[in-house]
């Protein structure tokens, strides 16, 4: 099945989208094009690689992904392919396709002057048609050569202590829930039982199921289905009610028994 995935800022109020789906079946009519989102927040990568990063490994293997995201700025360094996860990745040398995991990809591949143009619009220019033929049986090898490290980012990271876990608000839904970079395993690992969890001015000593294992109006946490900790109000919107922001901290402060002497 020849099935490319679709992200960008391009919002869907203009030509654009359709530009580029347009350019990748004219090159193959049977190609299977799924729209993950174009509602990414104006050149924000890590909007783009949170969301790509949460559910591409949900399609199945050998995937290509067309990632469409600031490409025409000074800060892209032409245009690569990465293989990772038996998934393929196509976009812009900006930093982006770094942060889909925590480890280097184990092919890269720089595009070759041949297949780019000089364009304001290189998503359907440059990267639809290597999509297209890529889903459709070419391999991203055929467009270039190897590059031996891509541009990075750097994504934050959360501090763990015995005593205590510093993580940070990544993500904040269209709900208003505060999706933080606070891991599952890690929590599970260093929990010796008894917690808080501080934010704002709240201070919560119970990991919930779900939204609605508590009141309306009241706070929750859980771990979502990514494994990562989650955070808002019932049936209210978390991040104005809570004062909590892109970037805010978030605090499990651990109680450690005393040992005797």
């Amino acid at each position: 099945m020849a099935l490319i995935t679709f992200i960008s800022d391009f919002g869907d109020g203009d030509y654009y989208v359709p530009a580029v789906k347009a350019k990748m079946l004219s090159i193959n009519p049977q190609l299977n094009i799924v729209d993950i989102s174009h509602k990414i927040d104006t050149y924000d990568i890590a909007h783009a690689a949170f969301i790509l990063r949460a559910v591409y490994k949900d399609f199945p293997k050998g995937t290509v992904h067309l990632v469409a995201l600031n490409g025409t700025s000074n800060m892209t360094e032409g245009f690569i392919g990465i293989k990772l996860e038996e998934h393929i990745f196509i976009g812009p040398n900006n930093g982006v396709l770094s942060l889909l995991a925590d480890y280097d990809p184990g092919i890269v591949v720089q595009f070759a002057d041949i297949h780019l143009k000089d364009s304001t619009f290189p998503a359907k220019d440059i990267l639809a048609p290597i999509a297209a033929k890529v889903a459709s049986g070419a391999a991203i090898h055929d467009f270039g050569g190897p590059l031996m490290q891509m541009k990075k980012m750097m994504s934050r990271q959360f501090k763990a202590t015995r005593k205590q876990i510093v993580g940070h608000v990544v993500r904040v839904d269209n709900y208003g829930n505060l999706i933080t970079n606070i891991r599952k395993d890690a929590f599970e690992k260093l929990n010796p039982g008894k917690f808080v969890i501080e934010f704002s001015r709240e201070g919560l000593t119970k990991i919930n199921k779900s939204y609605d294992n508590v009141e309306p109006g009241d706070c929750f946490a859980f771990f979502n289905s990514l494994d990562l900790l989650e955070i808002g109000i019932n049936h209210g919107h978390g991040s104005d009610l809570l004062g909590l922001r892109l970037d805010s901290p978030i605090y499990i402060n651990f109680e450690i028994a005393e040992q005797n002497a």
